[in-house]
């Protein structure tokens, strides 16, 4: 069956079978950022935007995103370059291999939570597995980059009204 929708902004069109996972559909299509890690919905490695919520690739069929908008790391990849500025002056640069599942859902914390707290945090990304570093210069990086996002919101508040 054919699936029409968004990917990155583009519309684009897939041939899918009943039982193809988004995930599979994704990186035939080019997204390499999106990754298995673990089969069993645990790791997070697969986390995309659809119609802008988290959600784990290996768990949708792929037939269920007809018309729906999906975003991957490729999709935000400006953003992404950003955020990875406060990881690494944390120290908390990663291998990569779990990086783009990891920052998709902290991209959709810092939309969904006004100043969270590190217990917030902890529990908003407690699906995304890690294997290589420690998850507290994560959490600074996190904390500093959200800052410095209410920082950015507010200061274009301040221009609007002007």
């Amino acid at each position: 069956m054919e699936v029409q929708f968004r990917l990155n902004g583009k519309q684009v069109k897939a041939e899918v079978a009943g039982d193809s996972v988004l995930l599979d559909v994704l990186r035939k299509l080019g997204c390499v950022s999106v990754k298995c890690g673990c089969e069993t919905t645990n790791c997070g490695l697969c986390t995309v935007w659809i119609d802008g919520r988290p959600r784990l690739s290996c768990s949708v069929l792929a037939a269920s995103i007809d018309g729906q908008e999906v975003t991957t790391l490729e999709g935000v990849q400006e953003e992404a370059a950003e955020f990875g500025r406060f990881l690494a002056e944390e120290g908390a640069e990663q291998c990569g291999f779990c990086s783009p599942g990891f920052i998709m859902s902290v991209f959709a914390m810092v939309r969904e939570l006004d100043n969270p707290t590190i217990e917030e945090i902890k529990e908003y990304l407690a699906g995304n597995l890690c294997r290589c570093t420690g998850y507290m210069g994560q959490l600074r990086a996190i904390q500093k980059y959200m800052k410095a996002k209410r920082i950015q919101f507010q200061e274009a508040d301040k221009e609007v009204q002007v």
